[in-house]
């Protein structure tokens, strides 16, 4: 299945694959498909009555029996109507319900992709898939299948009741249909063409919009805004011309129709009102009106079975795209079966290997050991591939060749879900959510209650600045944490890292950003949290280096050097001593 269609005007598999969904959902379905037969019905009785009505008792003059069909063509109106709001209702609440499913599913499935995927990936096509491309497919059942259906069964009973009451008219409107259909098949592959380049244009500029609302700060801080606007306009400008190429096709085609239909609707008068001129029958009038209002019942529901099925379509293109997502096998394979408790800390890496791109391999059979309780400094130039080893201790990827054990055992025998619950990871760039502090630090987690983060927060150092922000822990931080600075979000998240109580620590370069306060805060918190547990970090720093049990000197997805601080310092031509001497040395000499 690709992305953009199946190359068919209707493809039944994809059609099949979504009344799945509705499964759950069969007294409803039933529900709607009656309705729909009803509606059918009473909505052809009406015409049908009308001509009793005409040819009895209007030209009858029968006042009596006038007043009866009137009132009985108010009760089928009514009944009509009770039907027609039946079949809404439950039809919408179907799709409501369909899509409700299909969205549960496609976030759990989304959330669960490897890293890898959304390193290539869009987030703002991933936004467009799970929200406006989903909502599309409520309405292949709100206003497409079902409509369709219904429109078919009424134009069937229409059929049946011309041919009944009069053929010779029945055969001039039968005549245009040919026509008729021969329009609508044009139309529907006009339109669906139009539709895939609709929803690939909403797509772009849903993507375009949410990215640069992201970036905001940088098109500000580069003076990106005209450039970033006429970009805009563009891809604007592209999703308007698209949408314009749906109105063009609409609006031909209901000129089409409605000039057939207004063509019909005189040959009906012409020939009915000559059959009752030439023949003295003037009962042939009650038949003329008659195949004047089932005249409209056909072609109507034609045209409207058209627009739905455009709606048909593009909800058939929006589900082919919602799947294409779903089929998407780019979750970290589940082979473990140990679900980890809390670890002692012994941690290998043996001869690992690694790419994120197929043939450029980024580690190149790295090996190295970390004690329980040890801390790991690891330092080295950008690129040499030291976030990367974090990336695989938590399996976001999956590496090439070696194995990375902890207390002995292969972490692929783990759970994935396990092993990540016992580590801790303080990323250099925090990302908060738009909720309190206290959410963002348990991350909603029931075991954690608010008087352990409290007390973490003591033995840290950090309550009396919590407690001073309005609401305290229940201070809500916005999106991405904005209203704080990026000293206190960094101590936000060593915070969350301390509370989950983790097996294994991870900082990486935590503390880069921060001021020196907020340094000797987190510092504090390192000593406290480190003790006993095994740590890795990515140094960045010259107290971490200093005081970690082991350091590792990466170059270009190698370990050139290890050893001690003062260890390394020994090494005359050493890449740590050289590294030291530009830059650790420089910041020493700053702090004296």
């Amino acid at each position: 299945m690709s992305k953009d269609t199946t190359g068919k005007s209707f493809d039944l598999n994809l059609f099949s694959r979504i009344l799945k969904y509705t499964r759950p959902y069969k007294l409803t379905f039933f529900a709607v498909a009656l309705a729909a037969i009803m509606l059918s019905a009473f909505s052809t009785v009406r015409p049908v009555i009308l001509r009793y009505t005409v040819n009895d008792y209007i030209l009858g003059k029968d006042a009596e029996g006038l007043l009866f069909f009137v009132l009985l063509m108010t009760a089928s109106l009514f009944l009509e109507v009770i039907s027609q709001l039946s079949f809404i209702y439950f039809a919408n609440w179907l799709g409501q319900s369909v899509i409700r499913d299909i969205r549960i599913k496609l976030f759990d499935h989304m959330v669960r992709f490897r890293m890898k995927y959304f390193d290539s990936s869009s987030v703002g096509i991933l936004v467009t898939r799970a929200v406006s491309d989903i909502e599309r497919i409520a309405a292949i059942f709100s206003d497409g299948l079902f409509m369709i259906i219904s429109d078919l069964l009424k134009m069937l009973v229409v059929a049946g009741v011309m041919l009944y009451y009069n053929w010779k008219l029945s055969v001039i409107i039968f005549a245009v249909l040919p026509l008729m259909l021969y329009a609508t098949r044009v139309f529907q592959k006009a339109m669906k063409k139009a539709f895939i380049e609709v929803r690939k244009e909403v797509a772009n500029l849903n993507s375009f919009v949410q990215e640069r609302l992201t970036g905001m700060k940088i098109v500000h801080l580069f003076v990106r805004e005209k450039r970033e606007y006429d970009s805009f306009v563009e891809i604007n400008e592209k999703h308007k011309k698209a949408w314009i190429n749906t109105v063009w096709y609409n609006s031909i085609f209901i000129a089409v129709v409605e000039l057939m239909s207004a063509v019909t609707t005189g040959l009906i008068v012409w020939y009915g009102g000559l059959q009752a001129v030439l023949q003295d029958d003037i009962t042939k009038l009650g038949d003329v009106f008659m195949f004047i209002m089932l005249s409209g019942m056909i072609f109507r529901p034609l045209r409207q079975i058209a627009d739905k099925f455009n709606t048909l379509q593009m909800g058939m293109v929006a589900a082919n795209r919602v799947f294409d997502v779903l089929d998407t096998k780019s979750r970290v394979e589940e082979t473990g079966t140990i679900v980890a408790g809390h670890f002692k800390g012994d941690l290998e890496f043996d001869k690992v290997r690694f790419e994120y791109v197929k043939g450029e391999e980024v580690l190149h059979g790295i090996s190295f050991n970390a004690n329980a309780g040890q801390t790991v400094a690891i330092v080295g130039a950008t690129g040499a591939g030291k976030s990367t080893i974090i990336n695989l201790l938590n399996r976001f990827y999956d590496i090439k060749n070696g194995a990375i054990r902890i207390d002995g055992q292969n972490i692929n025998d783990f759970t994935v879900h396990s092993l990540r619950d016992q580590i801790a990871v303080v990323l250099q760039d925090v990302f908060l959510f738009a909720d309190t502090i206290y959410h963002n630090i348990t991350l909603k987690d029931p075991k954690i209650t608010e008087q352990e983060v409290v007390a973490a927060a003591k033995e840290i150092g950090i309550h009396d600045f919590i407690s001073s922000l309005p609401g305290g822990y229940h201070y809500n931080v916005k999106e991405r944490g904005s209203m704080l600075s990026s000293g206190q979000r960094q101590l936000i998240a060593f915070l969350r890292a301390y509370v989950s109580n983790p097996s294994i620590l991870i900082l990486d370069e935590a503390t880069s950003s921060v001021d020196g306060h907020s340094e000797k805060l987190i510092q504090q918190a390192t000593d406290r949290v480190t003790k006993g547990r095994t740590s890795i970090v990515i140094a960045h720093r010259l107290a971490t280096v200093k005081k970690a049990d082991k350091i590792l000197v990466m170059e270009a997805g190698h370990i050139v050097e290890e050893g001690t601080h003062d260890e390394l310092l020994q090494r005359e031509d050493g890449k740590y001593r050289k590294l030291y001497e530009v830059q650790f040395m420089a910041e020493e000499e700053e702090a004296i």
